[in-house]
């Protein structure tokens, strides 16, 4: 089931280590593989010389340890046969009369390939040299190994027969290390995942330095980097080892095991090959170098994966879940959306800005920005020109918290009750005062807007928009209403962040606490119906068009990583299991779907506003959609989801 979604589970086994003891490591091989067999992974690597030991030194050049690693791989074979589980150990091997340090890959009692080490350390600590010759010496292409003829070199690939994108290459240890890693190359040719068979022992520092070098060659090659070290075992004269073992993805780190462990244990996470594929797809630049290395491909076969999805997506794709990180991720959004408006007063050469108050999360938002650019520019707040336009659903919470905000932090503050002009406007255009549908709604926002421009107009200001990414992408904007502005520094904030935008400016800020914690509280709302009886809020927003926490799921997912509704469907139920019912999750991405293409005229002529994070929606940047596109395939992909399942 996992593969049909575009996973393929992999594994990085630390095993216990008896250095030179050949036949305790296969038969502790044997264990671990059958043990992660049955855990449904798929494609499993172990550390570099681990079937001998990285630290046998002189003891390489003895033939009696040589021919039982030979003899010793023959019974790996024969006990793992059965098994679909494709599996990379190390060893010496001799060839070319020379010692090569490999990996030798095999499935199903069956040897795939022999891939050498290219770069041989040969100082401080390290002295290979003396023993291993670098794989750029290598004469032969294929060796002989168990009776079988063996491709050999570091120019092969390994591909699945029928999904050709589960491919992988094979590195060892330093070469990761390298200004020109193998892998770049492997990446380049297709591999989407890429294996370190590796031996790096431990000193000051070298664990960060370490798990950097992993994630940002996963980012670099934009592939899936496991990576798996020798292990505690090892340790004797004059260097420790920890037995780290690291699985990345695309920048990423999705698992690492603990170190230091002195029995054997193993790592797996599902790799989505899918996400990979896609961001490799957007990424024009990638294939920008030309491969130099002619490869040979060499086929295997994987069994699907039917258990239970070992990674986790979070439900606030957008929000960071620890604090410290949340909290810097706040600070870099705040910056970049004040500087981005501070550049637009500056090129306009413009000190004043308009912008509607409701005592609402958006507007609050945009208000705080436009404080902060003031700070900037060293322009008086006075210059805000805050407007609160009472309707026929604002509520007397909302319009005191709207006021209390502005006259805390110095701004000007302007009334105008849009009631009277509203009910004008129905009167001429024939609309009953009391039909409570789109037409009474929309009017109430296209009169404040207009407002807003005439002001700005009067005044000689800009008008700051509120509307944020997640309302742009249903298209729950008023179209020439609360859609448009001058300027809209929301825009690539979605409506789940916004709430941690403005939590985050209320704690940093020694004033507006109280008024921004209940603004915090406050249910979203456009008020545009009547309140209920008591005075509160009867128009909430997320009872109509759904959850946003789940909306700003489909969106990151959607636009992203470029998944299907079915795989966004999959992830959600995983995701969600236990706070949404399945058919409520199936019902609101079929709204989501049909929303974000029939709404993609508002944002073919959305106004300018900060790009902030990776998923934007502007037509001038990240968007190009036309907006006739057709969503039949992509509601169709929806269909018989249980059947499918």
């Amino acid at each position: 089931m996992l593969q049909k979604y575009g996973y393929v589970r992999v594994g990085a086994c630390v095993p216990e280590v008896k250095v030179g003891n050949v036949s305790f490591h296969g038969e502790e091989m044997i264990r671990q593989i059958k043990k992660a067999s049955k855990a449904g992974i798929q494609i499993l690597t172990f550390p570099e010389l681990s079937l001998t030991g990285y630290t046998c030194n002189d003891l390489f050049h003895q033939e009696i340890l040589l021919k039982k690693c030979e003899e010793e791989l023959g019974i790996i074979l024969k006990e793992t046969k059965e098994l679909p589980i494709v599996v990379m150990i190390g060893m010496p091997l001799s060839l070319d009369n020379q010692l090569f340090n490999v990996a030798v890959i095999f499935q199903k009692g069956h040897l795939l390939g022999v891939v050498p080490k290219t770069y041989i350390p040969n100082y401080s600590e390290f002295y290979e040299k003396r023993w291993f010759a670098s794989s750029l010496n290598a004469i032969s292409d294929h060796v002989f190994l168990l009776g079988e003829e063996v491709p050999f070199g570091t120019n092969l690939l390994f591909r699945e027969e029928k999904k050709k994108e589960i491919c992988f290459g094979v590195e060892l240890c330093e070469d990761l290390w390298s200004i020109q890693p193998p892998s770049n190359e492997h990446a380049l040719n297709g591999a989407f995942l890429l294996f370190n068979l590796s031996a790096s022992n431990e000193i000051i520092g070298k664990y960060e330095y370490r798990k950097d070098l992993v994630r940002m060659q996963s980012a670099k090659t934009i592939s899936a980097y496991i990576y798996a070290s020798a292990g505690v075992g090892e340790s004797s004269t004059d260097v420790v080892f920890s037995g780290h073992a690291i699985i990345a993805e695309n920048g990423s780190i999705l698992k690492e095991n603990e170190r230091f462990q002195t029995s054997s244990n193993t790592i797996a996470m599902d790799i989505d090959i899918e996400r990979l594929r896609n961001s490799r797809y957007k990424d024009s630049s990638y294939m920008g170098v030309k491969p130099t290395v002619e490869y040979r491909y060499i086929s295997f076969s994987l069994e699907d994966c039917n258990t239970k999805l070992l990674r986790h997506y979070p439900m606030y794709p957008f929000v960071p879940k620890e604090e410290v990180e949340r909290n810097a991720r706040c600070s870099e959004i705040f910056n970049i959306q004040s500087s981005g408006l501070v550049k637009r007063l500056k090129h306009t050469g413009i000190q004043k800005t308009v912008i509607g108050i409701s005592g609402g999360l958006d507007s609050t938002l945009a208000f705080l920005i436009i404080i902060e650019a003031y700070k900037k520019l060293g322009i008086n707040p006075k210059n805000i020109i805050a407007v609160t336009m009472p309707g026929f659903g604002t509520t007397d919470r909302t319009y005191q918290n709207a006021v209390k905000l502005v006259q805390e932090f110095g701004a000007t503050l302007k009334e105008i009750s849009i009631r009277e002009s509203c009910l004008l406007h129905f009167q001429d255009i024939g609309q009953a005062k009391d039909t409570f549908d789109i037409t009474y709604e929309n009017a109430q926002a296209r009169e404040r807007t207009q407002i807003l421009m005439d002001i700005a107009n009067k005044e000689g200001g800009l008008v700051i928009g509120t509307g944020d990414l997640s309302e742009l992408a249903l298209g729950w904007c008023t179209y020439n209403g609360d859609h448009m502005s001058m300027y809209a520094v929301n825009t690539s904030i979605p409506k789940t962040l916004v709430r941690y935008l403005v939590k985050w400016i209320a704690d940093t800020h020694e004033n507006t606490k109280e008024t921004i914690y209940d603004i915090l509280d406050t249910p979203i709302s456009p008020e545009l119906l009547p309140p209920t009886k008591d005075g509160k809020i009867a128009q909430k927003t997320e009872s109509s068009v759904g959850p946003y926490i789940l909306h700003d799921f489909f969106l990151y997912h959607f636009l992203r990583n470029g998944f299907s509704p079915r795989k966004i469907y999959f992830l959600a139920k995983t995701t969600f299991d236990g706070m949404y019912e399945e058919k409520e999750i199936e019902k609101w991405l079929r709204f989501f779907i049909q929303r974000f293409f029939t709404q993609q005229f508002k944002r073919s002529c959305m106004p300018d506003g900060p790009k902030v994070g990776t998923v934007s929606l502007s037509p001038r940047g990240d968007l190009r959609m036309p907006s006739d596109a057709d969503n039949s395939i992509w509601l169709q992909d929806l269909e018989n989801l249980e059947k499918n399942a």
